[in-house]
């Protein structure tokens, strides 16, 4: 694996969300938007948008990048720009690698700037760690990412990667905790939510707001689910010879 391949793979994504307003404001403006309207749907009720807030800001970025990374791929795909990168001496792993340095600086600045709108205007508490919240809605933006990288696979058009969103990612919000603690969830939706990685983000957000538990087991399942989500996209890439 050669850095400069990587790097250049980087640049080229970086460059053209540089040059897509349209994308940038779904990155940053769409997500502040959201959170301050959930400010004000709770405004009579402090407590609820603490608790709603700090899991959405582990959910935003996932929907984010799964949306954005689906449709680009599948874009690359379809109009034959990734059959011509592969023809080139680029290797799938540093192609992925590409991708995921290039969406993980953008979903770090996203999440800086959601998270301290969040913090700031919308007086969002937080008893742990800012940059540990980062941390983890930047992993949350890399596992989006990883996820749209496998399912732009089983797609042929755009609509088809956007009506994903639906299958994989909405039951995951039902389940990971989000909407009801896990532990009083019936037995097999119990038993279920412990194989779906949004759980343990919203899971992990939480523990940073509330400044208690420890973090390393709900990092090592996350990054488990990355790396899974990261090698399964690599093998959806077909080299042409």
């Amino acid at each position: 694996m050669k850095a400069k391949r990587v790097l250049a793979t980087t640049s080229r994504i970086l460059s053209q969300l540089r040059h897509d307003p349209r994308t940038l404001a779904l990155m940053v403006v769409a997500p502040c938007l959201l959170m301050t309207i959930l400010k004000y749907v709770y405004q009579g009720q402090p407590q609820v948008f603490q608790h709603t807030a700090a899991a959405m800001l582990g959910v935003f970025p996932m929907l984010v990048m799964f949306l954005i990374t689906s449709v680009a791929t599948l874009r690359e795909r379809t109009s034959g720009t990734l059959e011509r990168l592969l023809i080139l001496p680029i290797t799938k792993g540093e192609f992925i690698l590409g991708y995921a340095i290039a969406f993980g600086i953008a979903a770090f600045f996203q999440s800086v700037i959601v998270s301290s709108v969040a913090i700031g205007p919308l007086g969002l508490k937080v008893a742990g760690s800012q940059l540990t919240l980062i941390f983890v809605a930047v992993l949350d933006a890399l596992l989006g990412l990883s996820i749209g990288l496998f399912v732009s696979s089983f797609a042929k058009t755009e609509f088809q990667a956007v009506q994903f969103l639906p299958v994989v990612l909405l039951p995951q919000l039902l389940l990971s905790g989000l909407l009801a603690p896990v532990e009083t969830m019936p037995g097999f939706f119990h038993f279920l939510s412990h194989f779906l990685p949004l759980t343990y983000s919203v899971d992990a957000m939480k523990k940073v707001m509330i400044g208690q538990g420890s973090f390393t087991h709900d990092f090592e399942l996350i990054g488990l689910f990355l790396i899974l989500f990261l090698a399964s996209g690599a093998m959806t890439l077909k080299r042409k010879s």
